[in-house]
């Protein structure tokens, strides 16, 4: 059981550490479509970066919630 808990801390940690990349990249687009980017590439970085942004909030939305609610052993 102790594996068991090794191994979903390892994924939890994992999928946050990608969860924290797509987050950056996403904001590192936004603040470039908004601030360098003109015309029609600030759109495309700046819906870019929402897309990213969501993908973040997703995989953070699945990290925890399989390592919070996923049963040990099946019924």
């Amino acid at each position: 059981m102790a594996t068991n808990e090794a191994n979903r801390a390892a994924t939890r940690r994992r999928r946050q550490l990608w969860a924290g990349v797509l987050a950056l990249a996403g904001l590192v687009l936004l603040l470039i479509g908004l601030t360098v980017a003109d015309g029609v590439a600030a759109w495309v970085e700046a819906l870019v970066a929402i897309v990213l942004l969501v993908a973040s909030y997703v995989v953070q939305y699945v990290a925890r919630r399989e390592t919070v609610y996923r049963h040990d052993e099946p019924r």
